[in-house]
């Protein structure tokens, strides 16, 4: 009998070994196909796969980063493991989990998928992976483990407390399996708790790398105050906007966040920074504080987002990304000193200002084509001109799919020109906001019906037959997809990040 179970053991053994090398490997992850990818998820206990397009360059920018976690998870002998897919190639694989934008990250438990929520570094993505299929929190048994984990990341939290089994370890376990960005240790151990100098039975303390290198929690231990307490100071005073950084900044629960425009370059850029610095400190927990760094041509877009070029640096923006609306605003000085940029913040939480909107100027010949063009001076004139029917595309001078349709709009424009009572309209939402039309996604089109305060969405085809129909129609005919329409209709949307995405600005 022993004889017989060493066999099956070793033939197990065997046939894992051949498993575990039959997958095509680059950089430690694996690379699935459509013949091979059930295999892998059922063989993997944990598995993150990345569906992805070759030409996409937020895939480009995580490869690097991929390939460090998965290396660290191979290295660590994780039971995870990282995989990828392409997705323009694999076109079954991407329909079947609903791939409507690069990369889409997907993580198999047990072979079900749940949505990735982590970062984009490869420290971001191991630890997001270790909270997913370890323990919430390290269990910290000595100095040394209080000093290693200080060491795995530029911030810790840490619980101690004297029983493990209290109420406020649970509590401090319940938030350590909600906050994916942060890594969590834990203990009892009278040797740790004296080496992180606290006094009391129950303690929380955030430990950074940066600024004043830890916080000491002083509130209720509940999951709430916890909560509040490490998103208040999990960040610097002031975070640098990069590809690295900006799943912090828009995915956390601050959603107020105050950006310095600035050139590193300038020769008084480490005095503007520390009056910026100076007034973050009054704003820890309500408002982010960002700097952008205008010298960089990745930054471009989001200079372009905000109306603003080289030039105009230096200069402070705050936006407020709230559930449904977005505003941004303006302070009325350009002085960058730490007294006047506080109180440019404490006027917004005060309700004090109005949000700050671009607008172009009107253009000699703006009504001179079949298409119109409208700025913000001149919108509400003409698209909400109740004598007319009016269409509009809200467009980016960048945006793919606005390009694809310009030729169309345009003969749209040139099929209406005889008709008085309709006008085929075009706004750059680049350069041009409205208060109380919020433009998501490019192109976006809006309808304006004569004789109606109503504004109508646009989700139909995009072709000249189609959009006729709608406008003779008077906005009925194409201002409600069916469900298999709309799918299409969001997928050119997301397809390749070509939509605004307000979270990455």
């Amino acid at each position: 009998m022993n004889r017989f179970l060493t066999v099956v053991c070793l033939v197990l053994t065997i046939n894992a070994f051949i498993n575990a090398s039959s997958y095509e490997e680059e950089d430690d992850v694996l690379v699935l196909h459509v013949s091979d990818f059930d295999a892998a998820v059922a063989e993997f206990k944990y598995l993150l796969v990345e569906f992805y397009a070759p030409w996409c360059g937020h895939c480009k920018q995580l490869a690097p980063e991929y390939a460090k976690a998965a290396k660290s998870l191979k290295e660590s002998n994780s039971e995870v493991r990282l995989a990828k897919v392409d997705a323009t190639i694999e076109s079954s694989l991407a329909e079947k989990f609903k791939v409507r934008g690069y990369p889409t990250i997907k993580f198999f438990i047990s072979g079900e998928p749940v949505e990735y929520g982590g970062g984009r570094t490869g420290e971001e993505i191991v630890n997001w992976l270790k909270k997913k299929s370890g323990p919430p929190a390290t269990t910290l048994n000595s100095v040394d483990d209080l000093a290693n984990l200080k060491k795995s990341a530029d911030v810790v939290v840490v619980g101690l407390f004297k029983d493990l089994e209290s109420d406020a370890a649970k509590q401090f376990l319940s938030v350590a399996q909600t906050v994916d960005n942060v890594v969590f240790g834990i203990s009892s151990d009278s040797g740790v708790i004296a080496d992180a100098a606290v006094n009391g039975d129950n303690s929380v303390v955030l430990f950074k790398s940066f600024d004043e290198g830890r916080n000491d929690f002083d509130g209720s231990l509940n999951a709430d105050e916890i909560k509040k307490f490490i998103h208040a100071n999990q960040l610097a005073l002031v975070t640098e906007f990069n590809q690295e950084t900006a799943q912090k900044i828009f995915g956390g629960e601050i959603k107020v966040h105050n950006l310095l425009f600035a050139s590193k370059k300038s020769a008084d850029f480490d005095s503007i920074l520390a009056e910026f610095k100076e007034a973050a400190k009054g704003s820890k927990g309500r408002t982010i504080f960002v700097l952008v760094n205008s010298d960089s041509e990745e930054n471009e877009r989001v200079m372009e987002f905000f109306g603003l070029k080289k030039e105009d640096a230096p200069t402070v923006r705050l936006i407020s990304l709230g559930n449904q609306d977005m505003n941004k605003y303006k302070p009325e000085s350009s002085e960058i000193k730490s007294a006047t940029i506080a109180q440019f913040v404490e006027d917004y939480f005060a309700k004090k200002l109005r949000p700050h909107l671009l607008s172009a100027e009107i253009p000699e010949d703006w009504d001179t084509q079949p298409v119109k063009v409208l700025v913000g001076k001149n919108f509400d004139s003409v698209a909400r001109d109740k004598t007319k029917s009016v269409f509009v595309e809200f467009y980016a001078p960048w945006c793919g799919h606005c390009k694809q349709l310009a030729p169309i709009w345009d003969q749209l424009g040139k099929h209406f020109e005889g008709d008085s009572s309709v006008v085929i309209a075009k706004m750059d939402s680049t350069a041009n906001e409205l208060e109380d039309v919020k433009i998501q996604s490019f192109p976006t089109l809006k309808f304006f019906p004569k004789d109606s305060d109503e504004i109508v969405d646009y989700n139909g085809e995009r072709t000249l037959e189609a959009m006729v129909k709608f406008v003779e129609s008077n906005g009925v005919d194409g201002a409600a997809p069916a469900e298999e329409d709309k799918e299409e209709h969001d997928h050119d949307h997301e397809d390749g990040h070509e939509g605004h995405d307000h979270g990455e600005l």
